[in-house]
């Protein structure tokens, strides 16, 4: 009798991790698919299964994890949607769709921001970042360049939606924007996930590869700090800082940060321009032309200013040459 080999996969979904391990090696991809549905509660026709391959190809049903030679508690990607989810959505009206993703800073006053980006206690913090966080670079920086760095979900992709591959769920006109901006810039990638997953989407929306421009280097959620907020709490931000105490050549001068999230700039509030969410990319990728704009945005300022610390990015849309 052949030995039953037993197969532990954690799933990665809406940022939480879920341990599947009543499976055995015998066991088809639409089973694994059941036991993740028992445990989600995202049917199995819901799950898109990212990063799940068999000889190069996403893996069918029919496919048993014993072929799929998957490392011990290997960690698979999956975006869905809980029905419950889906059918509130879909009885929202279009324009109260804003209201899915909230950006509770919208309103910080600027007082407020310097205060928070001043601080001594944040600042060390940041200063140990600078000395703990290590940098792995997949490209070399091109002297004399500008810095643009970006933010990965509902900025580039929407992570959440219902779709059949990667590439619907891209926000459109990515690999247009980026090849406009390596013109200028060195492009860097922060998410506020693990590295695993920055490398999993990179691959998957073909950044990582792509023959028209090359990505610096990736930040993952370590290199961020927490900073308290009396209306708010204890919230993680994206300090720039870290990049700058790294990296001489950079400073508010001449970087630019991309990112859904009003907060993720605290620290650095006149370098951070505000995207808007890309989510609901199927009913969404006919319309979207936001990197379309910000491409033209960040080739006028490239070539018109000097200094981005006398820029307001708020205004980016009406912004015009002097």
């Amino acid at each position: 009798m052949e030995e039953v080999k037993e197969i532990s996969i954690i799933v990665k979904w809406c940022g939480k991790e879920y341990v599947i391990s009543d499976l055995i090696d015998s066991d088809t991809v639409a089973v694994l698919r059941h036991e993740i549905f028992k445990k989600i509660n995202v049917r199995p026709e819901r799950q898109k299964l990212l990063n799940l391959k068999y000889k190069g190809a996403n893996a069918t049903d029919d496919v048993k994890l014993g072929s799929l030679e998957l490392k011990p508690n290997y960690k698979l990607m999956m975006v869905g949607s809980l029905e419950s989810d889906i059918k509130e959505v879909e009885s929202r009206p279009l324009d109260a769709l804003d209201s899915l993703v909230v950006d509770d800073f919208e309103d910080t006053d600027e007082k407020k921001e310097v205060s928070i980006h001043n601080s001594e206690v944040y600042l060390s913090k940041v200063n140990k970042r600078i000395k703990d966080y290590q940098v792995k670079e997949l490209n070399p920086p091109r002297p004399n360049k500008k810095l643009l760095v970006l933010d990965i979900d509902y900025t580039l992709f929407d992570h959440r939606s219902v779709a059949e591959s990667a590439a619907e769920l891209m926000r459109p006109f990515l690999h247009e924007f980026l090849t406009s901006a390596y013109q200028h810039y060195n492009i860097v990638i922060w998410s506020a996930t693990g590295m695993i997953w920055i490398e999993e989407k990179m691959k998957m929306l073909g950044v990582a590869t792509h023959p028209d421009y090359k990505i610096w280097f990736y930040l993952d959620s370590s290199a961020m700090i927490s900073v308290y907020i009396p209306e708010k709490g204890v919230v993680d931000v994206k300090p720039l800082g870290v990049i700058w105490g790294k990296y001489a050549d950079y400073s508010s001068k001449n970087t630019i940060m991309f990112d859904d999230i009003r907060r993720n700039f605290l620290m650095n509030p006149r370098s951070g321009l505000r995207i808007r969410p890309f989510r609901q990319a199927h009913s969404n990728r006919d319309t979207d032309r936001e990197l379309f704009k910000l491409m033209k945005y960040l080739k006028k300022i490239a070539e018109n200013c000097d200094d981005f610390d006398r820029l307001n990015h708020r205004n980016w849309e009406t912004y015009e040459p002097k």
